[in-house]
């Protein structure tokens, strides 16, 4: 109650009170705005640091399966099967890389959105040492940033695990894929048991090479070793009952088949022309490659010649078709009608 003879104005009340806003607007009005815009700034992530943590992720997960490997204690198990009706296995080495590759990445990225082919709430505390290696300062000579919430990547922690487990291991990778608005942009294939890490950056460069000279007609075709009366048909009907077609195990494997990959101790590289799977395909086992491709001028896309996108759902449902040399479109054309949807 105002004290008596004194009577209190509602204008003058008015006035004090805007006048008191006014002043903590003035105090308060710069730390809101901060706050505000640094929750609206759109986080960057430097795809050159991407690569790099990339290439060192692949190296450790592929440490991990090769441990795993000499020890025998692979422990695998059955995920289930395919729409094939192919077995899909799961060892110990597929955990234990996924764990190391998923962790470095998301621990390096946490505003990234990582796919693994390997589930697991397992942590681990693994960070990146902040060095770019020397081969990638010398061809990706820039940083380039782009918005975090563009990317996605894409691991596959053990790529030809069913050869793995039958000590086949020239056939086995760990793979890691960089996509920005669906795009493949950096691929990482890594071969634990020769230590050959083959990486490329679209529009920067690679590490690994095409071959001097590739042979169309026919080609020499790599397809699956899992199913291969049917493609063995598709393949042949194609290119003609004389074409050369190569069986062999992992979707890393198969594009490094493309390349001039050097001979190694767990076995001779297979040379192919054209590397052609006609059923269903994950984006962890072929988003590498078709970055890798991309960035030495080679092309992967559907059965029909599509992009693939690599944002969204892990399932590829149009096959693939992935040459290095200037026929890709010609290829093409030769494939019979074929829909692995109805397959």
């Amino acid at each position: 109650m105002a004290p008596m003879g004194i009577r209190l104005s509602p204008l003058g009340v008015a006035v004090f009170c805007l006048l008191g806003l006014g002043i903590i607007y003035h105090l308060y009005a710069g730390v809101i705005s901060n706050r505000l815009s640094a929750f609206r700034q759109v986080k960057k992530v430097d795809l050159r640091e991407l690569l790099a943590v990339s290439m060192e992720a692949a190296v450790l997960g592929g440490k991990e399966v090769k441990r795993v490997r000499e020890e025998n204690s692979l422990n695998e198990k059955s995920k289930g099967e395919t729409r094939e009706g192919a077995e899909e296995l799961m060892t110990t080495g597929d955990l234990q890389s996924h764990r190391k590759m998923f962790n470095l990445l998301s621990n390096t990225f946490p505003d990234v959105k990582v796919h693994s082919e390997e589930h697991d709430n397992a942590l681990d505390s693994v960070t990146w040492d902040k060095k770019i290696p020397a081969e990638i300062l010398e061809k990706v000579k820039e940083s380039t940033e782009v918005p975090a919430d563009s990317i996605t990547v894409w691991i596959d922690p053990l790529d030809a695990t069913q050869e793995y487990t039958e000590n086949l291991v020239k056939y086995v990778t760990t793979m890691v894929c960089v996509a920005v608005e669906g795009r493949p942009v950096i691929g990482v294939i890594h071969l634990p048991f020769t230590g050959l890490t083959a990486w490329g950056f679209v529009g920067q460069g690679s590490n690994v090479h095409a071959r001097s000279s590739y042979t169309y007609n026919p080609p020499k075709v790599i397809v699956s070793r899992s199913h291969p009366g049917k493609v063995n048909k598709f393949i042949q009907d194609a290119f003609g009952n004389s074409t050369t077609i190569i069986r062999a195990g992992g979707a890393g494997y198969k594009v490094l088949s493309l390349l001039d990959i050097a001979a190694s101790d767990s076995g001779p590289m297979d040379q192919a022309d054209v590397y052609v799977h006609i059923t269903f395909i994950k984006k962890w086992d072929i988003c590498a490659g078709a970055a890798l491709l991309k960035a030495l001028g080679g092309h992967m896309t559907t059965l029909k010649g599509e992009d693939i996108d690599y944002s969204g759902t892990p399932l590829n449902k149009g096959g693939l078709v992935a040459t290095i040399g200037e026929n890709h479109k010609s290829i093409i054309e030769k494939l019979p009608n074929w829909d692995p949807e109805q397959h």
